[in-house]
């Protein structure tokens, strides 16, 4: 059963054929011989090199070989192709940025009550908040709907930062 859809896979993947320009090798060899560059990049770069059927590539490579020589799945060969036929050389070497936008859960009033919850006394039995407990009394108090321990965290550690810049002051000031 899974022979059969293996095979259907295959025959149902389209070919996509991988021609540079003369300029589009030189970017990518440059990129795959010096600098420092994001390592997926680099990978990405040589995958294209190497899948080149233009009048530049002296010897093109079959995916098999190229998956075995650069450790990666022939699926991705194929994504990276794909995106540089239909999608063009730059998306091709750095993919797509994240279109995802994030709501803010905590605005400044919402700080200004957590920072005052942390300085008050701790709850009966506890020597000092701990971040959970910050967080359930934050939904028991109706501040927010519901907030994680990290979020909590992540603010606090905000404001523990600047308050040790306005203990220290500036320490990156000129003025000696």
């Amino acid at each position: 059963m899974s022979y059969l859809f293996c095979n259907l896979a295959k025959t149902a993947m389209k070919k996509y054929k991988v021609t540079l320009t003369k300029a589009e090798r030189e970017v990518l060899t440059g990129l795959t011989s010096k600098g420092s560059h994001k390592s997926q990049k680099v990978l990405n770069a040589l995958i294209l090199l190497n899948c080149d059927e233009g009048e530049y590539q002296v010897m093109k490579s079959k995916n098999t070989d190229i998956s075995t020589i650069l450790h990666v799945s022939m699926k991705k060969i194929d994504r990276v192709k794909k995106r540089f036929v239909e999608e063009g050389l730059e998306i091709a070497l750095n993919g797509h940025k994240g279109e995802r936008v994030y709501k803010k859960k905590v605005d400044g009033d919402l700080e200004a009550r957590l920072i005052a919850l942390s300085c008050s006394e701790a709850p009966k039995g506890f020597s000092r908040w701990s971040l959970r407990m910050l967080a359930d009394k934050a939904v028991e108090l109706e501040y927010v709907e519901n907030i994680s321990h990290e979020t909590v965290r992540r603010l606090l550690k905000k404001r523990i930062k600047t308050v040790e810049e306005e203990k220290l002051g500036n320490t990156t000031s000129t003025k000696r």
